[in-house]
């Protein structure tokens, strides 16, 4: 290649330190909140296991239980799913929750859904 090519990159306008820092505060907030989506995703896709296995329901009709249940109560889909993860681990319900997961997951089940 010879010297006068062009960069693939468009040439960005010289940097001070304190912008450098700016963005660098930027990029580690943006860093947290995927790394938490991340940890958030993995808890629902767990929670949906086990609705999966626990209600006898498919996987989209466990996330669509957990989607109601958080909307029906205010409650985070995330907060949700970590709590019906300690259900299956032993733990009770929060009567809020249990009621509406019971409604829920009867509303979902394979003799209440048309084909």
């Amino acid at each position: 290649m010879s010297s006068s090519s062009t960069s693939p990159y468009p040439s960005s306008p010289p940097v001070s330190v304190d912008g450098l820092v700016a963005e660098l505060k930027l990029v580690r907030a943006e860093n947290r909140q995927l790394y938490q989506a991340l940890a958030s995703l993995a808890v629902v896709d767990q929670a949906i296991g086990v609705l999966t296995v626990l209600g006898q329901i498919s996987p989209d009709d466990g996330f669509t239980v957990l989607r109601e249940v958080s909307q029906h109560t205010n409650i985070k889909l995330a907060a949700v799913a970590e709590q019906v993860l300690k259900h299956a681990q032993g733990a009770a319900l929060p009567e809020v929750l249990l009621g509406e997961l019971q409604a829920a997951l009867a509303h979902h089940a394979v003799g209440n859904r048309p084909d």
